[in-house]
């Protein structure tokens, strides 16, 4: 069965007329390549996770840093890769008790991966049968350490970024979502026509910066209980 992503509402965000993707099924245009999104809509995360071993580590107001942070591109930086993994620890250090070890901070850093359900990967694993898929993440260096480890021991090692045809990860590329010129690199480097791709995220942001050089891009909704393996089964059929 084709798969074609519709416009249905405009939405309001941040005070401008935005719209949202969902999924239609229809004969007239046929997905060729899906574009996926790592966190949240292929491993499972929890944010809360971090900011709670944080506060064990002794940052009671982590999430007043937190904010500040990111209204320093601290964060945004670090997904770049301009900010080292040292350069990260350091700031945090600032904000914790003397004594802090490197490792103690790692390990509150990761503690919003969960896991990969098996059951997600073994449906991806289909899916590359019949579609071109990718993975295309806003992630850090200390991350991709701790998922690699995770996904490793329980898939086989390199097991499951072979089940894409490739992997993009902003700190290795210096690009993040939602700007325009990450989307326009994984086009470009596999010559995909963006009339027959899909880019799937559960970050609106990320869909509103596809959506601005016409990719077709479908809103995941986490907080509405849905799933690639469930909301994406026709794919399949």
């Amino acid at each position: 069965m084709s798969y074609r992503p519709r416009i249905i509402a405009p939405i309001l965000i941040s005070g401008t007329r935005r719209y949202i993707f969902a999924a239609n099924y229809t004969n007239k245009m046929a997905i060729e390549q899906l574009i996926f999104d790592l966190g949240g809509v292929i491993i499972n995360i929890d944010y809360n996770l971090t900011a709670l071993a944080f506060k064990q580590l002794g940052i009671n107001d982590f999430d007043t840093i937190y904010s500040k942070a990111k209204q320093d591109n601290l964060f945004d930086e670090f997904e770049k890769g301009t900010i080292s993994n040292a350069g990260l620890r350091n700031r945090l250090k600032e904000h914790l008790p003397d004594g802090t070890s490197d490792e103690q901070i790692d390990a509150a850093w990761n503690s919003m991966l969960i896991a990969i359900p098996s059951h997600r990967v073994e449906w991806l694993q289909k899916l590359r049968k019949h579609y071109r898929i990718f993975l295309l993440s806003n992630t850090n260096r200390i991350h991709i350490k701790a998922f690699t480890a995770i996904t490793d021991q329980q898939f086989g090692k390199g097991v499951f970024e072979s089940t894409f045809e490739q992997h993009y990860y902003s700190c290795d590329i210096g690009m993040r979502k939602p700007d325009a010129e990450i989307f326009e690199k994984v086009l470009n480097d596999n010559q995909l026509d963006r009339a027959k791709t899909l880019f799937i995220d559960d970050s609106i942001q990320h869909i509103e910066g596809a959506s601005k050089i016409n990719l077709p891009a479908e809103w995941l909704q986490l907080d509405k209980g849905e799933t690639i393996e469930v909301k994406y089964a026709s794919l399949l059929k």
